[in-house]
């Protein structure tokens, strides 16, 4: 079975994640803009009960457009974001793929908020890509 290990910056905050996700995705929506300080974020799903948390967290609660909310958790002294637990969902939990520092980390196969995708940002056309507004 894989294990992929996640952590924050300082290393304080770290994830294990044991078998494959269940779903790969981006989102252009402009809270996970915000969030990344980038053009989109990028997330792996997995869950609950194949992953672990070491370290201390952070808490923030943000209401989707859907009107769900997340508890996102970050690290308090380097502040980046790790995992977030959907309310919608609460049996997964979502690391942020950039922690894991891998670049062979799997590829997205979903893009959502496309509506809200920065138009230089070119992605996959395969046929395993899933575009959703």
């Amino acid at each position: 079975m894989t294990t992929r290990h996640a952590a924050c910056c300082c290393r304080q905050l770290c994830v294990t994640c044991t078998g494959e996700p269940v779903r790969v995705s981006i989102c252009h929506c402009l809270d996970c803009q915000r969030r990344t300080g980038s053009a989109f974020g990028y997330q792996a799903q997995f869950p609950r009960a194949q992953v672990s948390v070491a370290g201390e967290a952070a808490k923030f609660v943000r209401t989707a457009d859907s009107g769900n909310s997340a508890t996102f958790s970050f690290c308090p002294r380097c502040g980046s974001t790790v995992y977030w637990e959907p309310q919608a969902l609460p049996d997964r939990i979502y690391v942020a793929a950039g922690v894991f520092a891998d670049p062979e980390f799997l590829p997205p196969r979903h893009s959502v908020y496309e509506a809200r995708r920065h138009s230089w940002v070119a992605l996959s056309t395969g046929a395993d890509m899933e575009h959703l507004d």
